[in-house]
């Protein structure tokens, strides 16, 4: 065999002067050849460097053995769990994860998707970017017979598989924790009111001022592109009120940061001024200084172990009975503020 040439099966039976499929099944194990027969069909496929042509394997079984995950970005806590959760499912059944970050880019997002679809992955995990709008890919994936799992931040539809956080339990016990520390003048800072999760949030928020008898204030809800420039701009506008707020919900820990810090900036104390609960359960909370109150656990290694389990139901039997919607309870966490 000439140098930098690849091994194949025929270079081996042809040296070892069998047929290519006795060494195909010697490679197997097949109980139909012989122990020394299989024993020097390895011994040479390794001294070859032979490995095994997956594209016929692939073509063979319809499948690529891959999985496209698109997730908002890395760099946060919550995401870089989730995919340490799906690539542990995946390695369980022998596939492989090829990631993508949307970066909160519809425009890339959707590129991604595009990129997994050409190359056949065999099923795809999304987490939508909180700009996502148009939901066309959906119905492509469903015609090229790729299933999609959505988890955490999900689309506004019926029709998918999506696996969410119950945020109404998270809200009420931030607001019952706030009005126990006899707060009353409460604020909400929101993400976009295009995004799913942010309707919810405003939702349960209103719903839990009404079951502690606090009068609604619709000057106490804030929206932010959820950008540092939108963040800050937010919280200028809640110190700005007359009567501002002495508690206050954020949409997530990264909102949390950029709040705190417009705060203190102002002359404002941390947990003397104005208290903070938000979303996501920052694990770093832990080693920072005037932390908010409270952070509300959102389990994200179990919404997506859940989506990648769903998604190799599909794979594999075209179905699941684990539902097509799926709710984790969030939790408050009260953190040592001491």
């Amino acid at each position: 065999m000439k140098q930098g040439q690849i091994p194949t099966l025929k270079q081996i039976a042809k040296q070892l002067k069998l047929s290519t499929s006795t060494v195909s099944r010697a490679l197997k194990d097949h109980p139909s050849i012989g122990l020394v027969t299989t024993m020097r069909v390895k011994k040479l496929a390794a001294e070859l460097n032979y490995e095994p042509d997956n594209r016929a394997i692939f073509f063979k079984q319809q499948k690529t053995f891959t999985i496209g995950v698109v997730l908002p970005s890395l760099s946060e806590a919550f995401f870089s769990t989730a995919i340490t959760a799906i690539e542990n499912i995946a390695t369980d059944n022998n596939y492989t994860v090829i990631l993508g970050q949307s970066l909160d880019n519809a425009a890339r997002e959707l590129r991604i998707l595009e990129s997994f679809k050409k190359h056949r992955v065999d099923g795809v995990i999304i987490s939508i970017s909180k700009r996502t709008t148009n939901f066309d890919f959906i119905e492509t994936f469903k015609k090229a017979n790729i299933p999609v799992v959505f988890f955490d931040c999900v689309p506004d539809r019926s029709d998918v598989y999506r696996i969410v956080s119950d945020l109404e339990t998270g809200m009420l016990e931030a607001i019952n924790t706030f009005v126990s520390c006899g707060h009353n003048r409460i604020a909400l800072i929101n993400g976009p009111k295009s995004l799913l999760a942010s309707k919810q949030r405003e939702e349960s928020f209103i719903n839990g001022l009404k079951i502690n008898n606090i009068k609604v204030n619709r000057d106490y809800i804030f929206h932010t592109n959820l950008s540092e420039k939108g963040n800050l701009n937010a919280v200028e506008e809640l110190i700005a009120l007359v009567d501002r707020p002495s508690a206050v919900i954020c949409f997530s820990d990264y909102v949390t940061l950029d709040a705190m810090k417009i705060v203190r900036e102002k002359g404002l104390v941390i947990n003397q001024d104005i208290f903070f609960i938000s979303f996501a359960n920052f694990p770093i909370w832990n080693h920072i200084e005037n932390k908010p109150m409270a952070s509300i656990e959102q389990f994200p290694g179990k919404q997506a172990e859940k989506a990648a389990e769903i998604l190799f139901d599909l794979i594999k039997e075209g179905k699941t009975d684990k539902g097509d919607h799926i709710i984790y309870p969030s939790r408050l966490i009260h953190l040592d503020i001491s």
